[in-house]
């Protein structure tokens, strides 16, 4: 996404927000993320006080697979999360009634940030050098997986005949090292850093067949939590909005990138080189249709969602 399309996309959403919102006591919510940059304009909103401004006492939790992070919110151990659709959409299919508060990264074509990342002298190449190989994905279910197995299928490759293994980012460069895979569905500052260090190659940046716009992570809350703090819950989008739109100014990129440092854990010189998700900050019904249809044609979910019931407003 170029950055003048993505400055003119969050002036809209900044309109759309209508006037702003403010809690009315110092609310506390805690939120989950995952060592990715899709959550950015969260890690800045934190860093430039707009969710304080907001009177929102806003503490970010690190969790280790994404996966996890609705049934962290449906025990109240969170309030707010960043799953990815996929993983938030199979939560709401199994019964769980959670809603989509804001929104972190989109997807793009210029992004080369995850992919395929084979271990040294694997062999793996082609999606056809895919099968019957051992794959570490970050979550079964989220983002990623769901969308390489799209990749796959696009390719003639049945993805069941690949056997997927789940491991947080973390792990990926031991994974590999130890052979205990043979390739890891990966994101950078992890990616480039399995790179760099000879472990292991990029075999594909599968991920630019994808289309331009949807979201990677939503930010999400039991429908119960959200309405019974709407005012908290809309303070929490706008800020995400604000820092959506401190971040896509070239002016801003060292706080930026100190943010993520911040957040992730990475030193300087490997967030330098990251290269960050656009963000999508408001969610809307046609982005969560299109992983709907993507998730139905892998036959991930039993029900339709009623996407029109899960976007809090």
């Amino acid at each position: 996404m170029k950055r003048r399309t993505a400055l003119s996309s969050l002036a809209a959403a900044s309109l759309a927000t209508a006037l702003p919102s403010w809690a009315q006591t110092n609310t506390k919510i805690v939120f989950g993320y995952t060592a990715v940059t899709d959550f950015t304009s969260v890690f800045v909103a934190a860093e430039e006080g707009y969710f304080k401004k907001r009177n929102l006492d806003v503490e970010l939790k690190f969790i280790p697979l994404n996966s996890t992070i609705p049934a962290a919110i449906q025990s109240d151990s969170l309030q707010i999360g960043g799953p990815t659709p996929s993983v938030f959409l199979q939560s709401v299919d199994g019964g769980l009634d959670h809603v989509v508060v804001a929104g972190g990264g989109v997807t793009s074509k210029t992004i080369t940030g995850f992919g395929l990342v084979a271990r040294a002298g694997a062999g793996i190449r082609t999606p056809q050098d895919c099968i019957g190989k051992k794959i570490g994905v970050p979550g079964l279910g989220a983002f990623l997986h769901v969308t390489f197995r799209a990749w796959l299928k696009e390719n003639k490759v049945d993805y069941k005949k690949v056997n997927f293994v789940e491991a947080s980012f973390p792990q990926h460069g031991d994974l590999l090292r130890g052979g205990s895979v043979d390739a890891v569905v990966t994101a950078d500052p992890f990616m480039s850093r399995i790179t760099d260090s000879g472990v292991g190659y990029v075999a594909s940046y599968y991920s630019t067949f994808l289309s331009e716009g949807n979201p990677t992570i939503i930010h999400t809350a039991k429908r119960e939590w959200a309405e019974k703090n709407a005012a908290a819950a809309r303070a929490f989008r706008e800020a995400v909005v604000e820092g959506a739109a401190f971040m896509v100014k070239p002016a801003n990129n060292d706080k930026v990138r100190a943010a993520i440092g911040k957040y992730i854990k990475l030193p300087p010189e490997v967030i330098a080189k990251v290269q960050i998700s656009p963000p999508g900050p408001v969610v809307t019904e046609k982005q969560l249709n299109y992983w709907v249809a993507l998730m139905k044609d892998q036959e991930m979910l039993k029900t339709d969602p009623a996407v029109s019931k899960l976007i809090f407003k």
